[in-house]
């Protein structure tokens, strides 16, 4: 595969959030053209979706989470598992994701613990 500074995602924070998305080529969105998958990892620019068929770089694809809108993008990677599998990494054309898993998840905040004093 060649070396390519967009594919290391780390520009961003990425979410390990699992979303049931449906998976399909951006121009045979559809119940015909499509599988349904899941994300392992969600960014602001793209996210990391373990498919069950091989992907080809740069297909524009569609990755759909149930009742929400679709995210167009690219695929920047695909990555042959040991269970037959593929992690297809999608880069979106648009940053600005609204899916309502990403809107939970990001507004945590984990904070530490206050230390207790003992006087």
């Amino acid at each position: 595969m060649p070396s390519n500074h967009n594919l290391s995602g780390r520009m961003e924070r990425r979410l390990p959030i699992v979303v049931v998305v449906r998976l399909a080529l951006a121009e045979c969105a559809g119940p015909d053209g499509e599988e349904r998958a899941y994300t392992d990892n969600i960014s602001a620019r793209g996210a990391r979706v373990y498919s069950v068929r091989p992907w080809l770089l740069g297909d524009a694809v569609q990755v759909t989470p149930r009742n929400e809108a679709p995210a167009c993008g690219n695929v920047v990677y695909c990555q042959r598992l040991a269970d037959d599998r593929y992690a297809v990494g999608v880069e979106f054309h648009d940053p600005t994701i609204t899916w309502s898993a990403v809107r939970r998840y990001d507004g945590l905040q984990f904070n530490p613990p206050a230390k207790s004093h003992s006087s």
